[in-house]
Parts: structure tokens; sequence; C-alpha cells
């Protein structure tokens, strides 16, 4: 698309970040990275291989940091000082990379965020020279409130991680793009190909997925149907939609000039 997402200063031609987990061996992950056309993808550096096992397979082999831009996470974290460690350790491993994605959970059950653990990161890694994307609530006051701290990116979720259920509250979404001026992403709740071609319809400047992809029956399929439907919602987000009606007095088809019409 001719339209470019940028991001911390650098614009990507791809709408839809991905993450590189759940998959069943670092073939599949490659082959639907490939498939969804991403250029960013996340990683759990808690989780994932990136060397600091020297005698397993790394994803730097599978996927090089040379094709793709790497966003190390902060999954499984349940503080702020653990997050801020994790990160700290993935610029380490990755050779001084800055940009990043913060995400601290709430509990074990929900994953939902803890938006107080969450800003005292923030706060932390934007000191420190990180370009921190933010995992957040759809609350539009955090979400300002993380802007002003520094962050680059601001990713409100649709619903839970992980439980497909697609976005629930729209409403908040919109609030949150009309406050901010960074970058609005929905991640975390994405379930099908739909669920991202609404987002993106919405206004929001991209889509971060992991489990709707790896999940899928067939994962590959899969990202090429969320590579595409982001794609279309951010073209129709830019045609701008008709209005709605409940009904229209006007046909699609105008009557002028018909038989027996005046």
């Amino acid at each position: 698309m001719s339209d470019k997402l940028t991001i911390a200063g650098k614009a990507y031609s791809s709408r839809l970040l991905v993450g590189t987990g759940k998959y069943k061996d670092f073939t599949e992950t490659r082959a639907a990275l490939d498939a969804s056309g991403a250029e960013i993808v996340t990683v759990a550096i808690r989780r994932t291989n990136l060397g600091q096992n020297a005698n397993e397979p790394s994803l730097l082999d599978a996927v090089p940091p040379s094709q793709f831009t790497y966003l190390p996470n902060t999954a499984g974290c349940y503080s702020a000082d653990d997050a801020v460690r994790t990160l700290r350790l993935a610029r380490e491993l990755l050779d001084g990379h800055s940009l990043v994605k913060l995400e601290v959970l709430g509990d074990q059950q929900s994953l939902y965020p803890n938006v107080v653990e969450t800003i005292a990161a923030a706060k932390t890694l934007v000191a420190d020279g990180f370009q921190v994307m933010v995992y957040t609530s759809d609350d539009p006051i955090i979400a300002k409130q993380l802007e002003d701290i520094g962050c680059v990116a601001i990713m409100p979720l649709a619903s839970l991680i992980g439980s497909g259920m697609g976005i629930l509250n729209p409403w908040n979404l919109q609030l949150i793009m009309e406050r901010v001026s960074v970058p609005v992403l929905v991640d975390a709740g994405v379930g099908t190909a739909s669920d991202a071609a609404i987002a993106m319809e919405l206004g929001c400047d991209g889509v971060l997925m992991n489990t709707a992809i790896a999940g899928a029956q067939n994962p590959v399929l899969m990202a090429s149907a969320m590579k595409k439907a982001v794609e279309a919602g951010r073209e129709a987000f830019l045609a701008g939609r008709m209005p709605k009606k409940l009904y229209s007095a006007s046909p699609s088809s105008p009557t002028a000039g018909m038989i027996g019409k005046p």
C-alpha cells in the first residue's frame, strides 16, 4: 500500500504486526510471517531463544533481524521492575535494539494489563532511551498519559489476550484515536480476519496479533487472510464509508428519464 505506518520515525509498508510464539516450530513461524507480509514481529524474550541457549534452535536463524524488525516484548511480566529488567536483557541480546513492546499484566487468568505498573515501567524505559510501544487497556485517559510519558505507540486491547472475542468496545478505541497523536494499534483479542478489518475501518493505524494466526487450523492460510483484511480495512477507512441509514428514500439508481416517469 502507498501510505506507510510510521513508528518512531521509521516507515513500514505493512500495518500488520505478528507474533512469533505458539507455532509448532520455527519453520511454520517463518511461513506464517511470509504469508502475513508483516515487517515487525514480536518476540517474547522470556520464552524464545535468541542465542541465550546455545544448544537450542534460535529464532535469529529462522527469522533474521536483517529481514524483520524485532519487537521484543515483556510477555509474562507482572511488575514494572520485571518488565524493565526483561527489556534491558533484550537490548543486550539484540545489540542495542531500542524499539520494544511493553506489557505488564495484572493476573494470570485474564492477562488484563496492570496500568499502574505499566505507567511506572514506561517512565523508566523512556528515560533509559527505549522506544516504547505499550499494551494497555482501552481507557483513553491512560492512553493519553502514556503518550505524554513518551511512548511511541499506544496499543489498546480489543478484548482479552488470546480470547479471539474481537473488538468489544469500538467507542473507546475511537476516543483514544481522537486524543493521542502517536499511532494506535489494536493489540489482543483479534480472532479472525473480519476483526482485523473492523479495527482498520475504525481508523486504527495497525493491528498486532499472534494467537489468531498461530492458533488457527491452518496458520499460514490465516496469516494470508489477515494480510488481506488489514489492507482492505485500511482502504475502506481511507475511502470513507457511506452514512448509515435506517432506510433510504432515494433509490440507488436514478428514476429520472424512465419510461412513464417525468
